[in-house]
This record gives structure tokens, sequence and C-alpha cells, in this order.
């Protein structure tokens, strides 16, 4: 009797907390990277939306460091109470086999609330160069000195030019870039090939400032339905995408984890923010908590193996 009413009390509280979130106090999203980023672009479209809904201020904090890691910190160490939550990309399922030390547990450390937009990664190239396929790029490669931008070392879109690279048997020598800046890199010729998520890359494929060549997602991209796959030409296996997350500390009731994912749900599905992740590149389906947590535990153990074929090393 005394177990039952135990639980019975632990459920009274967590509806509580759901149904009393928020009070008259500010949200605050820490996101893991700077400004313009894929990921602080997604926070910054559901804060005034969560705002709007929840009649309270919903401030977007920028904490680069460490490929998300820095933010990883501080906001494991808040208050499992709904006014702190994370928002970072896949690094956070990267980062635990890519630094000696990330200084976060990705399973015990964080609920996982809801899994936002997602973007393919895109290789694109500098008009000079005269590839116009994935094919013709790897032939060129064999040929001349070539070297490629990323997002950074360990980010997906490192990954997944070293994925390239390993089963074309080719050498590309990788130059890491801030997120932001990586595609500007193919622009300006400063390298031949840039290796981003689409966010950044579309509009500059669009003005031709950079010619695409593939796209890493399993299907073609909707913002550019015209640039084939990786699996389309001769490789397989491909299916890596740059995804946002949001996440909260852990402790959080049940309860208040699933009232954050309804409201992030109806701000994600909201028509002009649609349309705007649409035109970035970025799709996105509702999902619950326990649907990130499942898909969580498979890109741990996916990104895993990549960093440990790749050699990979933050630190």
């Amino acid at each position: 009797m005394r177990l039952l009413a135990f639980c019975l009390q632990i459920l009274v509280v967590s509806t509580a907390a759901a149904q009393d979130w928020p009070k008259q106090k500010a949200i605050h999203i820490v996101v893991g990277f700077a400004p313009a980023s894929t990921t602080d672009l997604v926070a910054r479209l559901v804060a005034p939306k969560l705002s709007e809904a929840l009649g309270q201020p919903v401030i977007v904090e920028n904490k680069p460091g460490a490929g998300g890691n820095v933010a990883a910190q501080q906001v494991k160490r808040a208050t499992p109470d709904g006014y702190t939550l994370f928002v970072t990309s896949v690094a956070y399922a990267v980062n635990p086999s890519l630094y000696a030390n990330a200084g976060y547990d990705p399973f015990t450390d964080f609920m996982p609330v809801i899994l936002g937009p997602s973007t393919p990664n895109i290789i694109t190239v500098n008009p000079a160069v005269p590839a116009k396929s994935l094919q013709e790029l790897v032939e060129l490669a064999r040929k001349e000195k070539l070297s490629y931008a990323s997002s950074g070392i360990g980010t997906t879109t490192h990954l997944s030019m070293e994925r390239i690279k390993t089963v074309a048997k080719v050498d590309i020598t990788h130059v890491p870039y801030q997120p932001a800046q990586a595609v500007g890199a193919a622009v300006a010729g400063h390298t031949q090939i840039s290796s981003t998520s689409m966010p950044p890359a579309v509009s500059q494929v669009r003005s031709g400032r950079v010619r695409a060549i593939a796209v890493t997602s399993a299907q073609r991209s909707p913002a550019l339905p015209e640039v084939p796959t990786v699996n389309e030409q001769g490789f397989s296996g491909f299916d890596d995408l740059t995804w946002t997350g949001f996440f909260a500390p852990a402790g959080m009731p049940q309860d208040l984890v699933n009232r954050i994912n309804s409201e992030i749900t109806r701000a994600l599905a909201a028509p002009d923010v649609a349309e705007r992740l649409a035109q970035l590149g970025l799709e996105w389906k509702p999902n619950s908590a326990g649907e990130f947590a499942a898909f969580l535990r498979e890109e741990v153990q996916k990104w895993a193996k990549a960093v440990k074929d790749s050699g990979a090393k933050a630190d």
C-alpha cells in the first residue's frame, strides 16, 4: 500500500508540474552552436511560436564551443523544470565517440524531448571544377590534389565525406570550417569542394555560386530535387543526415517532457515555419519523446562506427 501511495504521489507531482508550466518566468533555449548555424535557425523559428503560445519570454542563447559540448555541460546541470532546454545537432550523438571526454553521457544526462528538422549533407564544388557528378569528382581527385571544406572535425559533413573517400579509395584533404562558413570556402575557391548541411548551401546552389554534386540522404531532397544522391552514383548505404534535437536535463517529469514536445510540435507545424524549413532544405515530421529516444540509440551506435572507421579525433 505504501508503494502504491508513493507511486500515486509521484504521478500527482508529475502531472502538476506539466499543468503549472510555465509560470511567470522566461524559458531559455541554449543552442550548442553559433548564430546562423542550422541548429540556431531552428531554435529561432521555434522560440517566438513558443513565446506566443505560452505567454512567456523564450530566450535563445548561443553557447558554441567543442562541437556543442560546452552548452551540453551547462544544460545538464540545470534544474529539470522546463525553463532550460538544450537544442543541438547530430553532434550530440557523435561527440561521445569523437572526444576523449565529451563531458556528458547521451543517455543518462538528458531526456530527449523531440527530434527537430533534419537535412541531408550536400557535396558542392566551385563552378571552375570540371566535375559534374560524384564519379567525375572521384576521377578528378585521382589526378589532382583537391581539398574540401566541412562544418568541422567530427561533424556528419566531415564524416560523410570521409566515408565517400574510403569507399572510392581517394585522398582529398580535409579543411574544417565553422558551419556557417564552410560553403563559402568553395564559393571563394579556397577549397574546390564543400561538404555541408543543406541550409547554408541551397541559396548558393540556386544562384550558381557553387555546383551541387550529391546529397547524402537515401532519397533526393525536395529543396534541390535535381541533385542525385550518393547512392544513385555508384555507392551504397548512405543515409547521413544532419538533424536538430531538443533535450531537457535528466530528471524532468515525463508529463512535462510530453507537454513541451506538444508545444514544439505545434510550433514546427505552423504554416510559416513549415514554409521556411522547406526553403532551407529542412524536413520534419511529428514524433514522440519515446520515438526520439529510440532514434538516438541507433544514431549513437552508427556514428561511433563512423568515427572509429575514419580515425577522427577532436582532442
